[in-house]
């Protein structure tokens, strides 16, 4: 069963021999190396120290296990993840691995001849910086398969790659309007291309066969164990709900702890229909009764404000650029008129669920803690900790408003580096006054804001380190030479871990549960194999875990 939410402290740790002493592990406490011992009974942390401090606590059945020198850790958590969606991935057609359209059409038509009874090839994975203008092309799917549809997300799910017999069947044509909430690209003629973006994508995303419920049990299986062997034992679902071609997972969760199986500490975050207004309210209210009923606590709200840079649909105050330089007159897209969103954001702050908003851009960055504030103007500070999302651009005027409305920075650390997306899809279209406004988790940090990561998984790697790695060097993993973004916004290591272990737990209100190696804590521990303080931070992403522990089990290697 899932960890209540405590509000009162550490639990109080009963008397008795512990049932497991790690030894032999220098423990990360309180920002630095403190003890190498941690006594365990029950799930929870009933000592740490030396052997003196913990020798009290071993008893005739306590196992006593040496991790011969390994750096132990609180256990990460992921504030904005999709577990189910990344399982399901990781068993399809999955392009994440490879970065040439050469590659692409290998592993789809591979993909295609082993799988010939699926009447529909699906997976995705790809990245835009692989095709021109980020535009992949329908001809080059139909190359390697014409018999079925193909329809693959990118990797970051707001665009598609579909092959012609896909468009032929969603009857997708040069007559077809774009939707109000999405784009497919055309040619000269306006024929369409083979790229659909945002709310286009279910043009032909309802078609595709939705996945069984078995199919996603195991999804979420396969995705607790990855997330686990990369030191993860809590997450929020960033996304709970039939959306943006995921599906419904309520039930999924539901199932996985009927049968015992889920172990991670989760909250979910369910989703908000943007074509409907208030009277989804109810709905909300009686899904969150369903999980708790079952132990879950789905207690958060999705709301997906703008889409991407790349795309050019995040919502930005001043006009996005065109290859020429000049600005174009497009602002992006804002899925929610502001007034809209101010009145369901206070109408959900009311019923007291937490609000979890995609805002990537600044203007809907502005939007979302405009609606935030009419939320505590009407109806007082609820304490409900309402968290932003993204944050790729944010106006210098809007970054002292998070912490002057208690609203968490959710990080993504991984995406803070001059990549191939920033530098070809992004930086050119932007204008230069926001080129030193991406990702600014320092000034935020400085500015009192609270911080917690995530990875955003499967749109990119879920692994913490990594996320920690660019957070630290504002550079990419493996590229020591390369230009950093912006390093003045760089955490230090220890903000960083932050992010992923307090941080990230204090989003889900496990603040006092978990997240730390202290007396009364649950014993969810991760253990590396080198000192993440050592150095200065440029080989973070070379470290790996060796173990990770959640209420004192080993479920990874597990």
């Amino acid at each position: 069963m899932p960890e209540p939410v405590s509000r009162t402290g550490p639990r109080a740790a009963a008397t008795g021999p512990a049932d497991l002493v790690l030894r032999d592990a220098p423990l990360y406490r309180r920002g630095a190396w403190d003890g190498d011992r941690v006594a365990v009974r029950d799930g929870v942390i009933v000592g740490v120290g030396d052997e003196r401090s913990i020798e009290h606590l071993v008893g005739p059945r306590t196992e006593v296990r040496s991790l011969a020198g390994r750096w132990l850790l609180p256990a990460f958590h992921d504030a904005h993840v999709h577990p189910v969606a990344g399982g399901l991935e990781m068993g399809q057609c999955n392009l994440t691995e490879v970065t040439t359209l050469a590659d692409y059409q290998r592993l789809v038509g591979a993909y295609a001849a082993e799988h010939p009874d699926l009447e529909w090839v699906t997976g995705g994975g790809w990245s835009m910086t692989s095709f021109p203008g980020g535009v992949p092309r329908a001809a080059d799917l139909d190359a390697v398969v014409a018999d079925r549809p193909v329809y693959l997300p990118n990797r970051d799910h707001h665009s598609a790659w579909v092959n012609s017999r896909a468009l032929e069947l969603a009857g997708i044509d040069e007559h077809t309007p774009d939707p109000g909430d999405g784009r497919i690209e055309r040619d000269a003629r306006g024929r369409p291309t083979g790229a659909l973006h945002e709310g286009a994508m279910a043009l032909v995303g309802r078609l595709v066969p939705a996945p069984t419920s078995h199919e996603l049990r195991e999804g979420l299986r396969t995705a607790q164990r990855h997330l686990a062997s990369l030191g993860i034992v809590g997450w929020q679902d960033a996304l709970v709900g039939e959306a943006l071609g995921m599906q419904d997972t309520l039930d999924t969760y539901v199932d996985a702890v009927a049968r015992g199986e889920l172990h991670a500490k989760v909250v979910l975050a369910l989703w908000w229909d943007r074509s409907r207004g208030l009277e989804q309210l109810p709905d909300l209210l009686h899904r969150r009764e369903l999980a708790a009923s079952a132990g879950l606590r789905a207690t958060s709200i999705k709301i997906m404000q703008d889409g991407v840079c790349e795309t050019h649909t995040a919502a930005l105050l001043e006009s996005y650029l065109g290859t020429d330089g000049r600005p174009t007159g497009n602002h992006g897209l804002s899925f929610i008129d502001r007034g809209d969103l101010a009145a369901y954001v206070t109408a959900l702050d009311a019923q007291d669920f937490q609000v979890h908003l995609h805002a990537l851009g600044d203007r809907a960055v502005r939007d979302s803690l405009d609606a935030i504030a009419h939320a505590a103007d009407v109806n007082g500070r609820r304490g409900n900790r309402h968290h932003l999302a993204h944050l790729q651009v944010v106006h210098e005027d809007d970054v002292p408003r998070f912490a002057d409305l208690d609203v968490t920075a959710n990080a993504q650390p991984l995406w803070a580096c001059r990549d191939e997306a920033v530098e070809e899809l992004t930086l050119p279209f932007l204008p230069t006054s926001m080129w030193d406004r991406q990702y600014v988790f320092g000034s935020l940090l400085r500015a009192g804001a609270r911080l917690a990561c995530g990875s955003d998984w499967p749109i990119s790697s879920a692994d913490p380190l990594e996320g920690m790695h660019v957070a630290v060097n504002r550079r990419e993993p493996g590229d020591p030479g390369a230009d950093t973004l912006l390093p003045a916004e760089a955490l230090t290591i220890q903000q960083a871990i932050a992010g992923y272990t307090t941080g990230a737990a204090r989003v889900n209100g496990l603040e006092d549960v978990t997240g730390r190696i202290e007396v009364g804590y649950a014993a969810d521990l991760v253990a590396l194999d080198g000192d993440i303080l050592g150095g200065d931070g440029s080989a973070i992403a070379d470290l790996s875990v060796t173990h990770t522990f959640a209420d004192g089990r080993e479920v990874h290697p597990g």
